[in-house]
C-alpha cells in the first residue's frame, strides 16, 4: 500500500477524523481477469467493493442475507457520487449534481468510506487505510478536494435516506409449531435468524410486502406431496438417486452467496471494459436489487412460515396428506438455514442478480456481451470450481435445482422466490438506474 499521504487538506482531514469501517482490499479471485487497457477509471469502484466485502464478510462476519443489504447501501452511495459528477445515468433517489471539475474517483472512495465508517466503526483502521490508498492515486489539487466533498455529501444523503428504515425493529417469531409451520431445525435448532429483515424498508420497492406471493401449496395438495417426494429422494444426505453432478451443483451454491456475486460482478465489469459510471451503475443496480430480493423473501418467510423439508419429512405423518410418509431419520445434504422455507431467499437473490446482468448486457451493447451471451463466470470456494453461464435461464435452473439437491428447500419455494427476484431485477434496471 502506498504510504504517501494525500496532500490536500480535506483529504487529510477525512483520513484522520472520520470513523472508519473495516473495508480492506482483498485479492481478486480466479474469476477476474487483468484490467483492460487503457485504464477505464473503474478501479476505484472495484477496489471499494473488495473492501466492503472484506468488512462485511471477514470483519463483521454477517449472515449472507444481511450482507446484501449493506452492499446495497454502499453501492448506491458510490453510484450517486460518481453519476452526480459524470452524469450519464439518473441518480438514485437524489436530485443533486456535483461540480463538473470534481474528481469522481475521489468522490466514489469517500462515499464508500463514509457509509461503511458510519455503520461499521470497528473497521476503522481497514477503512482509513483503503481511503488513504485511493486518494494517493489521485493528483493533489482542487479536483480531488471537490470530489472528496461531494462524496461526503452523497454518503450523508444515503445515511439520512436509510434512517429509521426498520433495521432496528424488534420482531419476534412466536408461531405455534403445528403441522406445516416452521420451527427451529436440527442440528443447531437455532431461532429465526434476522427477523428484523421482515420489517426493513426496501431500497427500490415501496414496502416489504409489495411482492408478497400467495401462500404455498396446501399440505393436502398434490403439489405439496410432489415437492416433498422430490426433495426427499434427491436432497437426502445419503441419497442414491442424486447424481455426482447434482451433488456438485448443490455444494457449488452452498458458498457465501454475496461473496460469489461481488466477485462475479468485478470480473464481468473488468472483462467488458466498463467505464467508471457504468461500473458504478452495475454494482448499484445489482446490489440494491439483491437487497430488496432478500427483504421481500424474508417478509414472505415470516408471513407464510412454512416448515423446512427436514421437518416436513420427519413429521409427514401429521400433515394429513396420504401421499407422504414420515422418515424420522431423514437428513438433508446441506445444513438447513435458521428460517422458514417459503420463499427461497437464495433463489430470489439469484433471480435479481442475473436479471440485472442480463438487462445491462442489452443496454451496454457489444462491449458487454456477444449476442445473447450472459457471460456470467462465478466461482465457489466450497467446490473449488468456476462455472460460466451463457444464459440467465440456465443459471436460474441450476440455482433452483441446487436448493432441492441440497435438501433445504421445496421446488415451489425455489420457483416462486426466483420469479420474485427476477421481477425486482427488472425493476432495478428499467425504472431506477436509467440513462439520462
Amino acid at each position: 500500500m502506498d504510504a504517501r499521504p494525500p496532500s490536500r487538506t480535506l483529504g487529510r482531514t477525512l483520513l484522520t477524523g472520520l470513523t472508519g469501517l473495516a473495508l480492506a482490499a482483498v485479492p481478486c479471485t480466479a474469476t477476474a481477469t487483468a484490467a483492460p487497457e487503457p485504464n477505464t477509471g473503474a478501479e476505484v469502484v472495484l477496489d471499494w467493493n473488495r473492501t466492503a466485502e472484506a468488512v462485511l464478510n471477514q470483519d463483521a462476519k454477517l449472515y449472507s442475507a444481511e450482507q446484501f443489504v449493506w452492499h446495497g447501501f454502499v453501492s448506491a452511495a458510490v453510484y450517486n457520487a460518481v453519476v452526480g459528477i459524470e452524469g450519464h445515468f439518473k441518480p438514485y433517489k437524489w436530485r443533486v449534481r456535483g461540480p463538473h471539475d470534481a474528481s469522481p474517483e475521489a468522490a466514489a472512495a469517500t462515499a464508500a468510506h463514509r457509509v461503511l465508517s458510519t455503520y461499521f466503526p470497528a473497521s476503522r483502521s481497514r477503512l482509513d487505510a483503503a481511503l488513504h490508498d485511493s486518494l494517493a492515486k489521485i493528483p493533489d489539487g482542487p479536483a480531488e478536494d471537490r470530489g472528496v466533498a461531494f462524496g461526503e455529501r452523497a454518503a450523508r444523503h444515503l445515511v439520512r435516506l436509510r434512517a429509521h428504515d426498520g433495521r432496528d425493529a424488534e420482531v419476534t417469531y412466536d408461531r405455534p409449531p403445528t403441522a406445516g409451520v416452521w420451527r427451529p431445525t436440527p442440528p443447531a435448532n437455532a431461532e429465526f435468524a434476522l427477523p428484523w429483515l421482515t420489517r426493513t424498508r426496501p431500497l427500490l420497492l415501496d414496502s416489504p410486502d409489495q411482492l408478497l406471493p400467495e401462500p404455498p401449496p396446501a399440505l393436502t395438495s398434490r403439489q405439496y406431496a410432489a415437492d416433498v417426494a422430490e426433495v426427499r429422494a434427491l436432497g437426502g444426505k445419503d441419497s442414491t438417486a442424486r447424481t455426482a453432478r447434482q451433488t456438485e451443483t448443490a455444494r457449488f451454491f452452498a458458498d457465501v452467496l454475496p461473496v460469489q456475486f461481488q466477485t462475479a460482478y468485478r470480473g464481468w465489469a473488468t472483462r467488458h471494459g466498463l467505464d467508471l459510471a457504468e461500473t458504478a451503475l452495475l454494482f448499484a443496480a445489482a446490489n440494491t436489487a439483491t437487497a430488496d430480493a432478500t427483504i421481500s423473501a424474508w417478509h414472505a418467510k415470516y408471513t407464510h412460515a412454512q416448515w423446512r423439508p427436514i421437518t416436513a419429512i420427519r413429521l409427514a405423518g401429521t400433515d394429513g396428506n396420504p401421499a407422504t410418509e414420515p422418515d424420522p431419520a431423514w437428513e438433508p445434504l446441506l445444513r438447513t438455514p435458521a428460517y422458514p422455507d417459503y420463499v427461497s431467499g437464495h433463489c430470489a437473490v439469484d433471480g435479481a442478480a442475473v436479471t440485472v446482468l442480463d438487462l445491462l448486457g442489452d443496454r451496454l451493447g457489444d462491449r458487454a456481451r456477444d449476442g445473447d451471451d450472459l457471460d456470467l463466470r462465478i466461482s465457489s470456494a466450497v467446490t473449488g470450481t468456476t462455472r460460466t453461464y451463457h444464459s440467465a435461464a440456465d443459471f436460474n435452473r441450476d440455482v433452483r435445482d441446487a436448493r432441492v439437491f441440497g435438501g433445504v428447500h421445496f421446488r415451489t419455494s425455489d420457483d416462486v422466490g426466483n420469479r420474485m427476484g427476477r421481477h425486482i431485477g427488472q425493476l432495478s434496471v428499467e425504472r431506477h438506474f436509467t440513462p439520462v
